[in-house]
């Protein structure tokens, strides 16, 4: 199995999801940023993408449409908080997110979101 790319500016939160998704046996390949991600993107195969849309420099409604480009098969979570930004996930999967979760949201439903995306009940090494 292809590692996820987890691409949020939020350092704790990009920790507590990577240690839950590695903890769930998936690999992870975490990023600090837009430009990061997209840097990881094009030198790693991967199977699924978690994006925030809230970042400075390059925020995930500037990169589902790269990424989505670029791979047309990979599935993408986008990821944001507040109530204000219904819309903005909405935008997400007009610009071609798969799914999308509203922070916060719980360790459990993360791990449902990106099993149901890569099409399994486990990942390959189990829990």
């Amino acid at each position: 199995m292809a590692p996820i790319l987890l691409i949020d500016d939020e350092d704790q939160v990009r920790m507590l999801f990577q240690i839950a998704l590695e903890g769930a046996g998936y690999r992870v390949l975490a990023a600090e940023s837009g430009p990061h991600g997209l840097r990881l993107w094009q030198h790693q195969e991967v199977d699924l993408i978690l994006v925030d849309i809230f970042m400075p420099e390059t925020n995930g409604l500037d990169l589902i449409p790269r990424l989505r480009a670029t791979r047309p098969t990979s599935k993408i979570i986008a990821m944001s908080g507040g109530s204000w930004e219904w819309d903005y996930l909405d935008t997400a999967k007009h610009l071609g997110a798969n799914d999308t979760l509203k922070k916060p949201f719980s360790l459990q439903a993360l791990l449902d979101a990106v099993s149901s995306q890569l099409g399994q009940q486990e990942p390959a090494s189990g829990s």
